[in-house]
C-alpha cells in the first residue's frame, strides 16, 4: 500500500478512518475523476462538516459557512459556467484584483490555476464543506442557467420540436379566437414551471366545480394552479392539439408525446394520456428528461458493495439482469444507466420499450405495438435474428417473452428486463408462476435489482432527530449501526419542499449464488430465497433503507414510507 501524505495521512491519524478505506477513496477519486474530499464525502466514512474542519487546520486555509453567505454578492460573469460546472467551486466575491473562490479540497490546485489564467486575477481560495457547497453550485447553476430561455418572458414563443406537431397547434391557434390566448400561455408556463421544478409528472384534473393542476416532485404530489373550472374543454383540446391527438375525441383514453424546444440544444419530451372522467378529461403528462438517463451509477445511490455487483453482471457476455420495483421506483433510470455504461462502438444493443421514453444515442430501440403484433415476444424474436450484444426487454408479461428472454441469456447474450414485483426473492418464484423452468431460472437469471425511492433530506435543514435507542433499535438498527449513526429530521426550507430535496435509489441487488440456485432448483418459496440472500451478505430494502438513514441522508419517516419489514 502506498505511503499516505496531506490530508489523507490526517484522516487516519485522527481516526476516522483507517489505512485501507483512505486508499480506497484515494482509488475512487481517481478513476471518477473528483476531488478527494468529494469521494470521501460520497463514501460515507467521513461527515463533510468534519472533513472540513481537517483540511482548514492542515493548510491553513479559512472555512466559511455557506448557509450564512450572501449569494447575492457573488461576482455572476468573472468565471465560466464550464469552469464552475467542471471543477465544483463558487466564486463568491471580488476585492480589487483579488478573487476570492469556495472550493472543498485545498489540494485540488488544478481549478485555482485555471481560474487564474482564465480571469488574469489572483485567486484566494476559501474553505466550504463538500455538500453546501455542492447544492451552492447546483443553485448557482441553476439560476444562470439559460438554456431554459427567459420564462418569464413571452411564453408565446415556446417551440414545439416536431413539425407535425407545430403546424397544427399554429393552425389550431390561427382558427381559434382571441380568447384562447391566454390559454395558450397558460399551458406552456405549466409546462415550463414544471420542468424548471425538476417535477416528473403534471396532472390536469377538471371536477365538478374546481379545475386543478398537480405537480409530482420527489414521488409526491401538490397542487400549483387551479384555473377556472370552465376552461376544462380548452385546456384539454391545447394539449391534445400539442401531443398530436384527435381533439375531437372524448369518450376514450388516447395516448401522445409532445417535445418541446427550449434551446437550440435543448429539448424535453412529454408523454401525454388523456383519460375520460365524469367531468371531463383528465391529462397527465410524464416528462422525460434525457440528461436522466446519463446520470452516472454513482448519482444513483448505490452502497459500493451493491454497485459492484450490478458492474460485475455487466461486464459478463451473457446472462439476465432484472430490475424490480413498483411503477416510478427508478427501474427505467437504472436499465438506462447500464445500457450507457454498455453503449460503445463494438457493441449491438437493441431494446424493446413500450413506449420508448428517452432516445439513446447508438442503441436500436423499438417501440412496441400490441395492435400490429409487434409485442415484447416479436420484438425479442426479431432480436435475436439482428446479432444482438446485448437485449433489453421492457417488462416481462408473460410466459412466451420470459422464455425467449431466458433462452437469448443462456445462448450468449446479455439481457436487461424488469418485472413488477416487490423484492428480489419474488421475482424468482414470479418467473416461477409463470410457467418457467426451474431450472432455467437458476441458470440464466445473474443479478436481480429490486429498487425504491426515498426522498432526501434537504442539506440545508435538516435537524438532528431525537429518537430513542429503543425504537431505533425496534425500527431495525444494530447496536454498531447505532454508535456511528446521525440520524436527522426534515425541517422545511424556502429551498426545498416540506424538508426533503432531489431522491435517492434503496436497493437489494442479490447476486444469484449456488446456495440461492439450489434453493430455486428444490422449488423454494421467496421466504426460503430471501433468507440465503441475507444468510450471503445481501442487504435488503429495509436494510438498505436504514443505512441511508444512518448517514443522514434521508429520514426515518422516508424509510418507513417506501419499505415494509
Amino acid at each position: 500500500m502506498a505511503v499516505l501524505t496531506g490530508l489523507p495521512r490526517r484522516i487516519v491519524e485522527q481516526n476516522l478512518v483507517n489505512s485501507q478505506q483512505a486508499q480506497e477513496i484515494i482509488n475512487k477519486a481517481k478513476q471518477d475523476k473528483i476531488s478527494f474530499v468529494a469521494a470521501a464525502v460520497a463514501s460515507g466514512y467521513i461527515k463533510s462538516r468534519a472533513i472540513a474542519l481537517l483540511a482548514s487546520e492542515e493548510f491553513g486555509l479559512p472555512l466559511l459557512d455557506l448557509s450564512a453567505f450572501d449569494f447575492e454578492l457573488m461576482p455572476k460573469e468573472l468565471v465560466s459556467r464550464e469552469l464552475i460546472e467542471k471543477h465544483r467551486v463558487l466564486p463568491l466575491f471580488q476585492r480589487g484584483n483579488r478573487l476570492f473562490v469556495a472550493q472543498s479540497d485545498p489540494s485540488a490546485m488544478l481549478a485555482i490555476d485555471e481560474i487564474k489564467f482564465n480571469t488574469g486575477m489572483t485567486v484566494e481560495a476559501v474553505l466550504a464543506e463538500e455538500d453546501k457547497l455542492g447544492s451552492a453550485v447546483d443553485k448557482f447553476l441553476a439560476a444562470n442557467d439559460n438554456s431554459f430561455g427567459d420564462l418569464d418572458g413571452d411564453l408565446d414563443d415556446v417551440d414545439l420540436e416536431d413539425p407535425d406537431a407545430r403546424d397544427k397547434a399554429q393552425e389550431a391557434e390561427k382558427d381559434s379566437s382571441g380568447d384562447d390566448a391566454p390559454i395558450v400561455r397558460f399551458v406552456n408556463k405549466m409546462l415550463l414551471d414544471a420542468i424548471k421544478g425538476g417535477a416528473s409528472d403534471i396532472h390536469f384534473e377538471p371536477y365538478e366545480k374546481r379545475y386543478r393542476v398537480r405537480y409530482r416532485t420527489d414521488g409526491m404530489l401538490h397542487e400549483v394552479a387551479s384555473p377556472p373550472v370552465n376552461l376544462a374543454g380548452k385546456i384539454a383540446a391545447r394539449l391534445k392539439v400539442m401531443s398530436q391527438m384527435d381533439i375531437s375525441e372524448r369518450r376514450v383514453p388516447q395516448d401522445g408525446r409532445i417535445k418541446m424546444k427550449l434551446s437550440k440544444t435543448k429539448a424535453i419530451d412529454f408523454r401525454v394520456n388523456t383519460l375520460p372522467t365524469l367531468w371531463g378529461e383528465k391529462i397527465v403528462l410524464r416528462i422525460l428528461d434525457p440528461s436522466s438517463a446519463k446520470l452516472g451509477i454513482d448519482m444513483l445511490g448505490y452502497e459500493a458493495d451493491q454497485k459492484a455487483l450490478y458492474l460485475d453482471a455487466l461486464a459478463k457476455p451473457q446472462g439476465m439482469i432484472l430490475v424490480t420495483g413498483p411503477t416510478g421506483s427508478g427501474k427505467t433510470v437504472s436499465l438506462y444507466t447500464g445500457l450507457n455504461i454498455l453503449n460503445v462502438e463494438g457493441t449491438n444493443i437493441s431494446t424493446a420499450e413500450d413506449p420508448v421514453e428517452i432516445n439513446l444515442e447508438g442503441i436500436n430501440q423499438v417501440n412496441v405495438n400490441a395492435r400490429v403484433g409487434l409485442d415484447f415476444a416479436a420484438a425479442l424474436r426479431s432480436f435475436l435474428r439482428q446479432d444482438p450484444d446485448v437485449v433489453m426487454v421492457g417488462e416481462i408479461r408473460d410466459l412466451d417473452t420470459a422464455s425467449i428472454a431466458i433462452k437469448a441469456a443462456q445462448t450468449g447474450h446479455l439481457v436487461l428486463s424488469t418485472l413488477h414485483t416487490n423484492s428480489a426473492a419474488e421475482t424468482l418464484t414470479r418467473l416461477a408462476n409463470m410457467g418457467v423452468p426451474s431450472f432455467n431460472i437458476a441458470t440464466s437469471v445473474s443479478l436481480i435489482i429490486a429498487q425504491r425511492l426515498a426522498r432526501r433530506l434537504c442539506a440545508s435543514c435538516k435537524a438532528p432527530a431525537e429518537i430513542p435507542k429503543e425504537l431505533l433499535l425496534e425500527a431495525g438498527f444494530t447496536e454498531e449501526q447505532l454508535q456511528t449513526a446521525e440520524i436527522y429530521k426534515p425541517v422545511g426550507c424556502e429551498q426545498c419542499k416540506g424538508g426533503y430535496k432531489g431522491r435517492v435509489g434503496i436497493y437489494e441487488v442479490v447476486r444469484i449464488t449456488d446456495a440461492i440456485s439450489r434453493i430455486i432448483m428444490e422449488g423454494g418459496n421467496s421466504i426460503e430465497i430471501s433468507d440465503a440472500a441475507r444468510k450471503e451478505g445481501f442487504n435488503d430494502l429495509r436494510t438498505s433503507a436504514l443505512q441511508k438513514v444512518a448517514q443522514g441522508v434521508t429520514s426515518l419517516e422516508e424509510a418507513n414510507r417506501v419499505t415494509t419489514d
